[in-house]
């Protein structure tokens, strides 16, 4: 199976518990751009999306759930893969 190259999104709260999910995200993909509106902070990338446990982590200094985004989490678009680990958007080709 292949992945798109269509692009994908998250959307969060803009809040303070929020910061550290988006700084991680933007260090673990580059490519992602960052848009930036008075409640929501909308993060669009090309293809792939991935937020990884180990960087939020480090960024709040305590174990992180990933299951903790859902409390902040406005909408995304993309195909979900999850695990203890990482939480990845995608879409899929056959």
């Amino acid at each position: 199976m292949s992945t798109s190259q269509q692009p994908v999104f998250i959307a969060f709260q803009a809040n303070n518990d929020t910061q550290p999910i988006i700084e991680a995200i933007q260090v673990d993909n580059p490519q992602a751009v960052l848009h930036e509106y008075p409640a929501m902070v909308k993060i669009d990338c090309p293809g792939r999306l991935v937020i990884k446990r180990s960087s939020i982590e480090e960024r709040v200094g305590r174990d992180f759930d990933l299951r903790e985004i859902q409390i902040n989490l406005i909408s995304m678009s993309g195909e979900l893969d999850e695990t203890d680990d990482e939480f990845i958007l995608q879409w899929k080709c056959a």
